[in-house]
């Protein structure tokens, strides 16, 4: 699949006339809970040429290919990367730090992975992933009966907030991972394992009773990481001039290489 992936950004920067940075896994397969069924949800970064950039026009900063059974290709334009960078935004942040990579071209992803200590806001990642469990639970753990697989997107998102309040680090993706370090060993943790044993294993995971053990655990946690959001006021210097110094490096790197130079001639 890995040669498919390749073969497809290798397709992206010929008709669009962009350079791939960096390209990763960022769904179910990143997070270690995969279905035997699951689709390969492949998200990248890349560079557009000097020229684009010198424009008094603006212009599509994504580019998405059409989804198909197998494969949901997406990416993000480098200064729109690292806008959202400079906000701390949770999908790109696990983006960089996704354990599957699929491709890796110049220095820019290394350079924002020197900087993340000083870009990294624990209060955005907080707000997204307690919103994303809320959310998720509010929509489909309610009933009696549940939609048992949607337990992994509300259990993830809370246990990615548990990691925030305990090491104010950026959490990791993998889903094992998080309940290892976060979960105490007990009834709670062998239910959940059972789940994500299941997963795995291609259950399909679709309504079933509802769990009332993982329930009460989740319905605690919102209850307590909403007030602990509450309690954060962190102040943080503005990254913007690294970031813009990072993306004319980048620039020249990629353009003004000898070997684009000899392309070009």
């Amino acid at each position: 699949m890995k040669d498919k992936i390749l073969k497809e950004l290798k397709q992206i920067e010929e008709n669009y006339n962009v350079k791939i940075l960096y390209a990763c896994e960022s769904g179910s397969r990143a997070w270690e809970f995969p279905s035997k069924n699951s689709d390969y949800d492949v998200r990248f970064i890349y560079v557009h040429t000097i020229d684009w950039y010198l424009s008094i026009d603006h212009k599509r900063d994504v580019i998405e290919l059409p989804i198909n059974d197998l494969l949901d290709i997406n990416g993000w334009e480098l200064t729109k990367a690292l806008r959202l960078f400079r906000k701390s935004n949770p999908p790109l942040l696990e983006w960089l730090n996704s354990g599957i990579v699929y491709y890796q071209n110049f220095s820019a992803v290394d350079k924002m992975k020197e900087i993340s200590n000083i870009v990294y806001k624990p209060t955005a990642a907080l707000h997204h992933y307690l919103n994303m469990a809320k959310g998720n639970y509010r929509e489909y753990l309610q009933g009696d009966e549940v939609k048992i697989k949607k337990y992994f997107y509300v259990l993830r998102p809370i246990l990615a907030c548990k990691w925030i309040e305990k090491y104010n680090t950026i959490a990791p993706l993998e889903f094992p991972n998080l309940l290892e370090k976060i979960v105490p060993e007990g009834e709670l943790k062998n239910e959940i394992r059972i789940l994500l044993k299941r997963k795995i294993s291609g259950d399909e995971l679709d309504l079933e009773r509802r769990i009332d053990l993982i329930n009460e655990f989740i319905e605690s946690e919102i209850e307590h990481l909403s007030e602990f959001v509450k309690s954060l006021n962190v102040q943080q210097e503005d990254p913007t001039e690294e970031l813009d110094e990072l993306f004319r490096a980048v620039l020249t790197e990629v353009w003004k290489n000898p070997i684009y130079l000899a392309e070009k001639r």
